[in-house]
């Protein structure tokens, strides 16, 4: 179960860098093409889910594989998923059911890395 969840975290973090480097970098006119959420909330308001997304990531990874703190790995994989539900909260809201489909597989699989990390496979 340990190398299933390091596998979990590995692939989650680097979605989320991802997702959120490109939220951080990107002007946010270049975005609402791909994501019309975006369109919605201000330019600093999506710079600020991209800095969450990006901590988070690395959040998923660096605590654990360095043994400082690894009690962030945790709290990182349950804070992405609250991240997630509250995306799926925006998704419905605007009526775009696909993508909540997505956001809620992200969620759970955070919280089965914070489960899991919390509980008995903790670091």
């Amino acid at each position: 179960m340990n190398v299933f969840l390091w596998i979990l975290q590995g692939l989650l973090a680097v979605l989320f860098v991802m997702a959120g480097t490109l939220k951080t970098i990107q002007a946010k006119e270049k975005l609402a093409s791909k994501m019309g959420w975006v369109d919605n909330v201000s330019a600093s308001t999506v710079r600020s889910i991209g800095a969450a997304e990006v901590l988070g990531g690395l959040g998923l990874i660096l605590p654990a594989a360095t043994g400082i703190a690894t009690w962030l790995t945790p709290l990182a994989a349950a804070a992405l998923a609250v991240v997630m539900i509250l995306a799926a909260v925006t998704h419905y809201r605007r009526g775009e059911y696909p993508a909540i489909i997505f956001n809620v597989i992200l969620a759970l699989l955070c919280a089965v890395v914070a489960w899991g990390r919390f509980g008995p496979w903790a670091l």
